[in-house]
């Protein structure tokens, strides 16, 4: 297992009550929090590092601190405002509805002491014009049908004035409770850094307007694009410079990994498409929640001393059932056990340490257990409900892998079943058992991301196995067919439907009976496309 760095002091001083997942995959990995959610913490953090001059850039592992905005005004304009609608319906002239909202929202406003929403009315020509820019931007709002809580629903990142924390709100109390930004976008944005790609990654970020490293103070500045601009508009000029701190520093355990180069090089390859205005975002939400389920698999893998890389069995889904659907379930709830049996065995790897022996050896077994996995695991096991039943080092052994599996069923061990929903990797459709089985929007970002102009099938098919473990023809599959588990033609009738499916979406066009091309519309032309990696 590569070698980790040293996790933070004073552990007990925080909430949590034991540093297992911890150490493994870092703090933390949070199923709550999903892809996109992310992604707009992440962007949140390079935003604040952007204004300090060192986005992307890790002087000292694992001591990230950085600034949040909480942006209330804005928040309560969107998802706060539910007599909207009702005032732009009532027959009133423009200043009577104007008054009659500043008025419903004042009252029903959240997170603010003494607000004042009187600015809005001299930066939109009408009541009417405000609310319909209100409505549009709440239309195209992040995971906006949601039935999230008004402080935890979240604009479209158009620029940096889109950009803020979560928070819990009750009455004028704010809280960062961290309870859908669960510092998994922290991890992703220590990853970016350590991956060397930083820079260029903040170069096309800044091209696309999302992020900038100096602050205007004025809400029509030339230099916005338009929709940050409107974003802008919206909130009082005080309230867009209002920061808070983020507190303790996330932990991220591994200096270098391949995983964070794969992961930055694949944004690269999606920026680096011609793509139109924003249409990068939701491909690199898709292509980061892959990496995400590829780090958690690949760390646990590392952990139970499984060399070779994750893999995931993907059904093209057919008419009918296929032998390809039982292997894809079945490699699917492999891969969906792999995180608890990781820390089961990392936890029985004690025994085996010469300290542990000492302990066994020791006049009082018991108390020197306490004190090692204490010391190890960051356990305080001092209550009667952590050492009722435990009267050895074994027993108490026990009882620490039974809290840490239960602990680790409640969040960390749900993220790869709920990350590949959200990506569209996994399906239960058509069947009670999920497998992989992938979306037309996962195979159109797999194009941007490994094809630089157009790829011959066979090849794209090989070279979706080399970078993700994606078993889909017979060629990838060689040792299941040689296990006796499926026949050839299984899986070559899998790459047959995957062949249909990509040309049905215009990504993929036969020139003979023989030849079969791949191809990325969104390349300007083919020698001036970037070779991907």
């Amino acid at each position: 297992m590569t070698e980790t760095l040293p996790r933070p002091q004073n552990i007990e001083e925080t909430q949590l009550t034991m540093w297992v997942d911890e150490s493994i995959w870092g703090h933390r990995l949070h199923d709550e929090q999903t892809p996109w959610l992310c992604i707009l913490e992440m962007l949140c953090i390079a935003q604040s590092e952007a204004r300090n001059g060192q986005a992307f850039v890790e002087k000292e592992y694992n001591s990230l601190q950085y600034s949040t905005y909480p942006r209330l005004y804005l928040r309560n304009i969107l998802f706060n405002n539910p007599h909207l609608e009702a005032i732009t319906s009532e027959y009133l002239g423009n200043t009577e509805r104007w008054n009659m909202w500043i008025e419903a929202i004042v009252n029903n406003v959240g997170g603010l002491t003494s607000p004042d929403f009187n600015y809005l009315e001299a930066r939109f020509s009408s009541f009417k014009d405000f609310a319909q820019v209100v409505k549009f931007i709440q239309s195209n709002s992040i995971e906006g049908d949601s039935n999230k809580r008004w402080s935890s629903k979240f604009v479209f990142p158009y620029g940096p004035d889109c950009l803020y924390e979560d928070l819990g709100v009750k009455g004028t109390n704010i809280t960062n409770d961290r309870r859908f930004f669960g510092r998994t976008g922290e991890l992703l944005y220590l990853m970016l850094c350590r991956s060397g790609r930083g820079e260029e990654i903040l170069s096309h970020l800044q091209k696309l307007g999302i992020m900038a490293s100096e602050y205007s103070s004025d809400h029509k500045d030339s230099k916005w694009n338009k929709w940050n601009k409107v974003i802008v508009a919206l909130q009082p000029e005080h309230d867009r410079t209002v920061t808070k701190s983020s507190g303790k520093p996330p932990y991220l355990p591994y200096q270098k990994l391949p995983e964070y180069e794969r992961l930055a090089d694949d944004w690269l390859n999606i920026l680096h498409c011609n793509l139109p205005d924003y249409d990068a975002l939701p491909q690199i939400v898709t292509i980061t929640g892959l990496h995400l389920i590829i780090y958690l698999l690949s760390r646990a893998k590392a952990v139970l001393g499984e060399l070779e890389p994750p893999r995931f069995i993907l059904e093209i889904i057919a008419p009918k059932k296929t032998i390809i659907r039982d292997l894809a379930s079945d490699e699917y709830q492999k891969n969906n056990s792999l995180s608890q049996r990781a820390i089961e065995h990392y936890i029985r790897g004690t025994i085996e340490l010469p300290e542990w022996q000492i302990c066994l050896e020791s006049f009082n077994p018991l108390e020197e257990a306490i004190e090692l996995l204490q010391e190890r695991f960051a356990w305080l096991a001092k209550e009667e409900d952590d050492l009722d039943g435990a009267s050895s080092p074994e027993g108490l052994l026990d009882k620490l892998r039974e809290k840490a599996v239960k602990r680790h069923k409640q969040h960390l061990a749900k993220c790869h079943s709920s990350w590949a929903r959200e990506i569209g990797l996994s399906s239960s459709r058509g069947s009670r058992r999920t497998r992989y089985a992938p979306t037309d929007t996962l195979l159109r970002t797999l194009v941007l991301t490994c094809v630089p102009h157009r790829m011959e099938f066979q090849e794209f098919l090989q070279k979706l196995y080399q970078k993700y473990g994606f078993v889909i023809g017979d060629k990838q599959a060689e040792d299941i067919i040689s296990s006796g588990n499926a026949d050839r033609e299984d899986f070559a009738a899998n790459a047959e439907r995957l062949e249909r499916r990509l040309a049905s979406i215009g990504l993929l066009k036969r020139l003979s009976d023989a030849c079969a091309y791949v191809r990325n519309p969104f390349v300007v032309e083919v020698n001036s496309c970037k070779q991907l990696n």
